[in-house]
């Protein structure tokens, strides 16, 4: 039995070898079909993952609300009126909507620098609550993130942004316990958040340091003003339906008119990150329908160069079956042929894209953290090779069925 199938799989590489230009164009189908097929997905993956990074660690079902001008009359006062939040409007959203989890505010000061020894470098300064990490998930790289002690003493610390930290520390190492300067205050640094979101909000996360909100009260003279109120929705509730309710409770108190969606901006992360799921929904279908396509024209032109090969084979088809061949011999000969000839030229496909996306994985890590995964998961390969199996019986059935059809008469009259 075992010498029987080395001696197969021997006729099967002499046959597929006798026309070496013809076996290579035609696994090069395959090949290339696999190849769009794996790195379209892979790819795909990866700039999805890649266009994630863009709103890393922020909260799916979160808003923002800050004042600009007004577009509408009210109460009296003309549009184009300016106004600003304050620290009482957190409380109202608080105790006014019961759907919201997170109530918290944010201050912001741009074109500070920040100064660490000879090192300086621009930064805006942010002010916090500790609770705003329920917003945005900071990546600790070093140190911790704001607590409740740091408010309650009034301490003088901050965390630091990944470009600020390189910036002010060239050698690395942890910076926890050295003081910086910003705007003649010094503070001690607590932590180095690693976060590279680029939702910029009053600032991107990178270029920011970020301070206690009380102490960035004192410190730059804004008293009980609020830039931003930042809040997240409890389990089950969208944000979509509670934005008026929240419109509302502000405009009220500083009679503005409810209606006034510019006014009062509420910016809803709950529809940007269902524009983006839906934008890869649409994304995921075509790289499949452009790789299937690609695969199965691969696979039509296995099964068009295995015909005229059975076409070439007659007479020695003819022989074999006067020999006492049966037509499963054959059937089994020329679909053996075909599984071969598709498998390796897919495996071949599926190991260069990888290959490919290995490269491009490694050209998205930047200081042993990667940005992006561009590979295939293992399904997605098992089920790949399973369908190049089921491609290559299904592109050799006809041809099979033909060399079946062939008996020896005809085949002696063809010769």
């Amino acid at each position: 039995m075992t010498r029987f199938d080395i001696d197969r799989f021997h006729e099967i590489l002499d046959t597929l070898s006798r026309n070496k230009s013809r076996t290579f164009l035609t696994g090069f189908g395959v090949f290339w079909g696999v190849f769009m097929l794996v790195a379209l997905v892979g790819g795909g993956n990866g700039l999805k993952e890649l266009l994630q990074t863009n709103f890393e660690g922020f909260a799916t079902n979160s808003a923002f609300i800050f004042p600009q001008p007004t577009t509408k009359p009210y109460a009296g006062f003309r549009k184009g009126r300016t106004w600003s939040m304050v620290y009482k409007d957190v409380k109202r959203l608080k105790s006014h909507i019961p759907e919201l989890q997170t109530v918290t505010p944010v201050l912001s000061h741009w074109g500070g620098n920040a100064i660490h020894d000879d090192k300086k470098t621009g930064c805006t300064v942010k002010g916090l609550l500790p609770d705003y990490i329920k917003v945005e998930t900071p990546k600790m790289f070093y140190g911790r993130y704001l607590n409740d002690m740091d408010i309650q003493q009034g301490r003088k610390v901050c965390v630091l942004g990944k470009k600020v930290y390189k910036e002010l520390f060239p050698g690395g190492g942890n910076p926890c316990g050295s003081k910086i300067c910003i705007d003649n205050i010094y503070y001690n640094v607590v932590g180095v958040d690693y976060a590279s979101g680029n939702i910029n909000l009053n600032g991107r996360s990178e270029t920011s340091v970020l301070i206690p909100l009380t102490l960035m009260q004192q410190a730059y003279n804004l008293g009980d003003s609020v830039h931003i109120i930042c809040v997240t929705a409890k389990p089950g509730i969208t944000m979509s339906s509670i934005t008026e309710k929240m419109r509302t409770v502000v405009a009220e108190a500083h009679r503005i008119d409810p209606t006034d969606e510019k006014g009062i901006t509420v910016f809803n992360t709950e529809v940007m990150f269902g524009l983006v799921d839906n934008l890869f929904s649409g994304v995921n279908f075509l790289v499949w329908l452009v790789g299937l396509g690609t695969l199965l024209a691969g696979a039509v032109g296995v099964s068009n160069i295995m015909m005229v090969t059975v076409r070439e084979r007659t007479t020695e088809i003819g022989i074999r079956r006067a020999i006492g061949a049966t037509p499963l011999n054959i059937l089994s000969q020329i679909i053996s042929e075909s599984v071969i000839l598709t498998a390796v030229a897919g495996m071949s496909g599926i190991l260069f894209a990888v290959f490919i996306l290995e490269m491009l994985e490694l050209g998205s890590t930047s200081d042993g953290i990667t940005a992006a995964h561009f590979q295939i998961d293992i399904s997605t390969a098992a089920g790949a090779v399973a369908m190049l199996c089921m491609l290559g019986i299904v592109a050799g059935l006809a041809p099979a069925m033909r060399a079946m059809g062939i008996k020896p008469v005809d085949a002696m009259r063809d010769e």
